[in-house]
């Protein structure tokens, strides 16, 4: 069966780097060292879980001033690797202001990306802020979808009060106001959403242009509704994705083959809806 991997990190230095001053923090929040991998490292994890990779690019830089890991820099990736990292989210730093309107043009129109992902915690904004609303505008123009971060986060956590990060940034309401005013813009739901998981199933049900990837959760920590619910009212709605390198492919491909949906099911999560939905 395909799998497309909607949510990759590059997971080299340059994507350690931009992280800085998190990784001590996210590597006890995962419980693992939190280091870089060589590219042809990252690769090999992708063919080993028999993947189709999705990059995302990610810049923190007004809210951590650490350089960006660049939509340059995974677009380069992904022509050096296009049988297994299919395509690419960029960023852009939405307090850029022109600045960030001008590069969602040349990521679209230029370098080809599928569209853009954001991360509001560490981003410090919600989607919904009225002031981010002209570069929401460019991005419905362009016609590309948006894949939003729901719920909380590693970055940050266990850190004195989260580095400046605040959760509620992340709250599915944002994601429901911002699809109610861009009707045309296709939005991607980043992971489970915890704590509001009920309020995101209630967002990606109500909304025809809300979908969800459940990324960076082991499976079998779903909470039961959620379980249920993507195998039934939400089949049409969710997509695969890994948070990659959060987690190791054999426990998520394992985990999520142990929720015994049917085939068809599986067929819609690992790669139909997304196939359907962003033309992968």
């Amino acid at each position: 069966m395909r799998i497309i991997d909607l949510h990759c990190y590059p997971n080299t230095k340059e994507w350690i780097a931009c992280q800085q001053p998190y990784v001590d923090a996210l590597a006890k929040y995962w419980n693992r060292s939190w280091s870089a991998k060589t590219e042809e490292e990252v690769i090999k994890d992708f063919t080993d879980g028999g993947v189709e990779a999705v990059l995302v690019a990610l810049d923190l830089e007004t809210t951590v001033n650490t350089p960006p890991c660049s939509n340059d820099f995974v677009v380069g990736m992904q022509k050096r690797h296009p049988k297994r990292i299919i395509h690419s989210w960029g960023a852009v730093d939405p307090f850029k202001g022109e600045m960030a309107i001008a590069e969602a043009k040349r990521a679209i129109r230029e370098l080809g990306m599928l569209g853009f992902h954001f991360h509001p915690i560490m981003g410090h904004f919600a989607v919904n802020d009225r002031r981010l609303y002209p570069l929401f505008e460019m991005i419905d123009e362009l016609k590309a979808p948006v894949m939003i971060d729901v719920g909380t986060t590693g970055m940050g956590a266990g850190m004195p009060g989260g580095m400046g990060a605040k959760i509620r940034h992340a709250h599915p309401s944002a994601i429901d106001e911002l699809a109610a005013d861009f009707p045309n813009l296709t939005i991607i739901a980043a992971h489970p959403g915890w704590p509001w998981v009920d309020e995101m199933t209630a967002v990606a049900l109500h909304k025809g242009n809300v979908y969800w990837e459940l990324s960076g959760w082991a499976p079998k920590y779903f909470p039961a509704q959620l379980k249920v619910d993507a195998r039934s009212r939400l089949q049409d709605k969710i997509m695969f994705g890994s948070d990659y390198p959060s987690l190791p492919y054999e426990r998520i491909l394992r985990e999520w083959k142990e929720l015994g949906y049917k085939d068809e099911v599986y067929e819609k999560i690992f790669h139909g809806n997304a196939e359907r939905v962003l033309g992968l």
